[in-house]
């Protein structure tokens, strides 16, 4: 099969394309023929070597992906030969930027027809992820405050609209050509963090969610009242240690299972959340959608249309 796959870790320009061996399904997995797959900032964190260290290689990337079952392992049962799916990899599991993928069936769903397979992949692990910090980490109930930081990347605008939904009001930050954007998708404030300092505008908040990082992280503190909570998803494997004693600082356990991705369809189906802006590319351009996604400027989700 084809994959984007590197040999050793390093820049964008360390990532080849080529020929691979096929996956083969184990009992409890399907092989599934790959249509899309999506670029995600852990992506390019493990292809630089910024997470645990590599020692198999070559070492092929990607955590979501939307395609179609080709053959089932033993002992599946839940799944045919011909179903559409879409899901994330298991913790530990790589491999979504290649034309087959073998995967546990209980960790992934049935793609509903509405949804392309390039929207489905978009979808999947930031829904995921977005799903668990807002509603079962910060636990956000109607009625309460929300900061997001980073409002325009994939994970804080899907939250954003989970937060609406639920109906809490959202502060959110970023730059000025993504205002509009964001006041779309319904947040209620929103911040252009080149121009002014998050702290004197926004401040009392119930819980805020961090999806930026490094010096970023700290402003979630900040603008929480006494007893909020914040959550932070690119702070590392831990929750940064909270700066005041007053509120608490959570690292979201991101776990796979077909339950949320159901609940993704659920909300898309019923209008309240949207499928993300797309920029789509080739999987043999996949040095070029790293570079994208190292900029940390784009709006919305990169997807590689694999078939």
């Amino acid at each position: 099969m084809k994959a984007a796959y590197f040999m050793k870790t390093g820049g964008p320009e360390v990532l080849e394309y080529g020929d691979v061996p096929d996956p083969v399904a184990k009992p409890g997995e399907v092989l599934v023929d790959v249509h899309a797959a999506s670029v995600n900032g852990a992506d390019w964190q493990v292809r630089s070597g910024r997470y645990a260290r590599l020692t198999r290689f070559p070492h092929i990337p990607g955590r979501d992906f939307s395609g179609v079952v080709c053959a089932l392992g033993t002992g599946v049962s839940d799944f045919a030969v011909g179903d559409a799916v879409f899901g994330v990899c298991e913790v530990g599991q790589e491999g979504t930027y290649a034309e087959r993928l073998a995967i546990s069936s209980a960790i992934i769903a049935a793609k509903p027809a509405m949804l392309s397979h390039v929207e489905a992949a978009s979808l999947a692990l930031i829904g995921l992820t977005a799903l668990v910090s807002i509603e079962d980490t910060l636990r956000l109930q109607a009625g309460e405050t929300l900061f997001v930081s980073g409002g325009a990347g994939g994970v804080a605008s899907f939250a954003i609209q989970v937060a609406k939904h639920l109906g809490a009001q959202v502060h959110t930050t970023a730059s000025a050509s993504n205002h509009g954007y964001l006041r779309d998708l319904g947040a209620d404030h929103v911040i252009d963090y080149n121009a002014v300092d998050i702290r004197t505008v926004v401040s009392d908040c119930d819980a805020a969610f961090d999806t930026v990082g490094g010096t970023v992280a700290s402003d979630s503190f900040a603008v929480l009242r006494p007893g909020g909570r914040a959550a932070f998803i690119a702070s590392g494997s831990e929750a940064p240690r909270s700066p005041r004693p007053d509120v608490s600082s959570l690292r979201p356990n991101v776990r796979r299972d077909r339950a949320h991705l159901e609940r993704i369809v659920k909300l898309v189906a019923r209008g309240d959340v949207r499928v993300p802006e797309i920029t789509t590319f080739r999987l043999q351009d996949a040095a070029e959608a790293h570079r994208v996604s190292e900029a940390r400027h784009l709006r919305g989700k990169l997807v590689f249309e694999v078939r």
